[in-house]
């Protein structure tokens, strides 16, 4: 029976709450920030079938049990999201400039990357039996994100898209629209033209772009689904040149858009300061392909995005510009 106000009495997990009256099991489990697909509920003492947990409804005076498994020395599921699909690694690897597509599957596996991105380019129809991409990296198993690399403008970034969806059904994409050829800088005219007539489509675009918060706020309004500015010029390996505008991105970025650095990773170190800045993953290619062990490299950012992600959750401490002992001074001989 619901209070006067409205509410019902319950227990949690050992925790008196009041709940609003007529709500489910599952609609109890997603305000307490839980997906109702990955908990089990017991019910006075009784365990309710998760099939149900929709069906049914929170009573005045239950008592629930909810739980779920994690892994041992996992305290926290930090995972993370992209227009709705989710994945664990934040760590996004590339498939060019390998020697061959053995050594990048190799890489991939060390890098423990759940996405790799694919250019879409026409089939040598000359030598039916030459190798390709899926007979090495299975799109079953590995999402691809096929990207528009090479395209300087619009039209053909969009021309690109339209046919890797025909020929994969992929809506999740990279769009990269290059200003010249010198640079690779984007072309932030071009790039925004592309992401409102892709997001229109219905595509999904993750997007290159500058290293501005402006042209990152506008990507998103035209239906962007993550920001991935670039760190420095694509193969350049300098590193990241500008924090402070990357900062200045993730602070702008709305809920459940993810900001990640793309382009301009040269080693380890680059992809854990990307990490520290709040930034959601990393994006490399030149970075592991061309390092002189690609596989050895892999797993080494593997470990850096790892690590950045760690601090970043963990909070540096702050800069000061005198020392602080880390000892009591008081007390000395």
């Amino acid at each position: 029976m619901a209070h006067t106000d409205g509410t019902v009495s319950i227990t949690v997990n050992g925790e008196h709450k009041r709940v609003g009256a007529g709500l489910s099991l599952a609609a109890l489990a997603s305000e307490l920030g839980l997906a109702p697909e990955k908990i089990a509920v017991e019910r006075n003492l009784e365990v309710v079938p998760r099939s149900t947990l929709a069906q049914v409804m929170v009573e005045d005076g239950d008592a629930l049990e909810i739980v779920h498994f994690v892994g041992g020395g996992d305290h926290q599921d930090d995972s993370w999201t992209v227009a709705g699909r989710t994945f664990r690694s934040r760590l996004i690897v590339g498939t060019g400039k390998y020697k061959d597509f053995a050594q990048n599957a190799a890489a991939l596996e060390a890098s423990g990357a759940e996405i790799v991105t694919v250019a879409v380019r026409r089939v040598n129809v000359s030598d039916r039996n030459a190798p390709m991409l899926t007979d090495f990296i299975d799109p079953k198993k590995v999402t691809y994100l096929p990207n528009t690399a090479g395209c300087f403008d619009a039209e053909s970034a969009i021309r690109t898209l339209r046919l890797a969806r025909e020929a994969g059904g992929w809506d999740l994409v990279k769009l990269e629209v290059l200003g010249e050829a010198k640079t690779l800088y984007p072309d932030m005219h071009e790039t925004l033209r592309a992401t409102e007539v892709l997001a229109k489509e219905g595509f999904l675009p993750m997007v290159y772009c500058v290293d501005d918060p402006i042209a990152a706020k506008r990507l998103e309004n035209a239906g962007a689904v993550a920001i991935m500015p670039l760190g420095a010029p694509i193969g350049s390996g300098l590193g990241i040149q500008n924090r402070i505008t990357i900062r200045l991105i993730v602070e702008g970025a709305g809920v459940g858009i993810p900001v990640l650095v793309d382009a301009g990773v040269g080693t380890a170190s680059d992809a854990a300061v990307a990490m520290e800045l709040g930034c959601e993953g990393v994006l490399m290619n030149t970075a592991i392909a061309e390092a002189k062990d690609p596989v050895m490299m892999a797993a080494a950012m593997k470990a850096a995005v790892e690590s950045g992600r760690l601090a970043y959750r963990a909070g540096r401490m702050g800069l000061r510009r005198y020392a602080d002992p880390s000892s009591p001074l008081a007390g000395l001989i």
